[in-house]
């Protein structure tokens, strides 16, 4: 989905907002990411978790940061000079699909965008690729229905749900 600039950075705008009050990346903590994992921001945004995300992947961890918006990744690569973090990698997602490595994720996170998902398919898909057998995929609902969610999980044939928490659900991987 393209967005106009002004659209977009209104929504940064309500981001900064939101976050003033509440610290951004809070969430991370609980997604069990250690020293030297392999992490996906899938759907970034502007980048408010990135900074959180490689703070706890240190410096021997990697965190990719993947958008459909060119505007988000320049927002990105903005936080990544500014705050001097040296272990982001933005990728753009296009026709469902980004060049993050295949089987390289520990954790992969996305946080209020599965709500604008298309093809949910493609999506979860693209995501099983990215993720190593032994990985955790935490999504948050966004704004749908918790219902709506797991109908959606349910629908694929490539994830369990291993855990159900107020606001996202946690998913592994289904081993073919």
């Amino acid at each position: 989905m393209k967005e106009s600039l002004l659209a977009y950075n209104l929504m940064v705008t309500s981001y900064r907002i939101e976050d003033f009050f509440h610290k951004p990346g809070r969430q991370l903590k609980g997604f069990h990411i250690r020293e030297g994992d392999t992490v996906v921001d899938y759907g970034c945004g502007p980048g408010r978790y990135i900074k959180t995300a490689s703070g706890m992947a240190g410096p021997s961890g990697r965190v990719y940061a993947a958008d459909i918006s060119l505007i988000a990744l320049e927002h990105v690569q903005n936080r990544i000079q500014q705050n001097r973090l040296t272990n982001i990698v933005p990728y753009l997602i296009e026709n469902d699909a980004c060049g993050i490595p295949s089987r390289c994720a520990d954790v992969i996170y996305a946080l209020d965008m599965f709500h604008r998902v298309g093809d949910t398919q493609a999506f979860f898909g693209e995501l099983r690729r990215i993720i190593k057998n032994t990985g955790t995929l935490y999504l948050e609902d966004g704004h749908q229905s918790r219902t709506a969610t797991l109908k959606k999980i349910e629908a694929s044939p490539l994830w369990d749900i291993a855990e159900k928490k107020p606001g996202h659900v946690v998913l592994k991987p289904l081993i073919h």
